[in-house]
């Protein structure tokens, strides 16, 4: 079984800028039970299923796998709307990967970074453009954006 081990950061405004186009992706959200999110995501002309366990810290189990196309556009019209619409770029500091989305639509206005760790106490060094981290703070997950969106806070 997969795990995710990720921590989760507001970036300082106007210290980060995309050096690249990033990558759109349009994810829904079947259930968004904290016990069990189930989440499809098409970026591109690729398009996965994943499913998620509840949190303990920053950990939880992760199994993700592709899906057709076809299913994924049919499966985003049954998932709770509004969708989550965003661009996904991928910065390297120090040799950790962060990715950085830069949310639209409902959630226009937010930008987080994350970075996903093979263990809770990886030691890594925070890039200069990092600001507050709110890895704890559920208003800032996928999920709780699609139903309370960035626009209603």
């Amino acid at each position: 079984m997969g795990t995710e081990i990720e921590r989760k950061y507001l970036l300082k405004p106007g210290q980060w800028q995309p050096t690249g186009p990033g990558r759109r992706m349009a994810q829904g959200y079947l259930s968004r039970d904290p016990d069990r999110t189930v989440r499809v995501r098409l970026v591109g002309e690729d398009a996965f299923m994943t499913v998620k366990s509840r949190r303990t810290g920053i950990t939880r189990t992760e199994i993700e796998f592709p899906i057709t196309l076809e299913h994924a556009r049919d499966l985003l019209l049954l998932c709770h709307q509004p969708l989550i619409d965003k661009t996904r770029h991928h910065v390297v500091h120090e040799g950790m990967l962060w990715e950085v989305d830069i949310f639209h639509g409902a959630n226009e206005g937010l930008v987080v970074a994350e970075i996903e760790l093979p263990e809770e106490d990886t030691p890594f060094t925070l890039p200069e453009w990092i600001g507050e981290e709110v890895s704890h703070d559920m208003r800032y997950t996928n999920s709780n954006l699609c139903a309370v969106p960035f626009s209603e806070w």
